[in-house]
């Protein structure tokens, strides 16, 4: 069973044992807004979700939309 980790303990590892960083800022992500190391790069990100900044890529060779 994993151990719990205390409220605001740096966030989640890779495989060496060292925070992940951020992906927004680059600082070390905080459990609490994992895998961010704040409230406000997660609401960074959101909007450059809504905003349309990032896209999942779509391929049009889709054989069930064809039928």
């Amino acid at each position: 069973m994993p151990r719990a980790r205390p409220p605001g303990a740096t966030g989640d590892t890779g495989s060496s044992g060292v925070p992940k960083p951020c992906p927004i800022c680059g600082k070390p992500a905080v459990q609490a807004t994992l895998p961010f190391c704040s409230p406000r790069c997660r609401d960074v990100d959101l909007n450059r979700w809504l905003t349309g900044s990032y896209v999942v890529p779509a391929s049009d060779d889709d054989p069930e939309d064809q039928e």
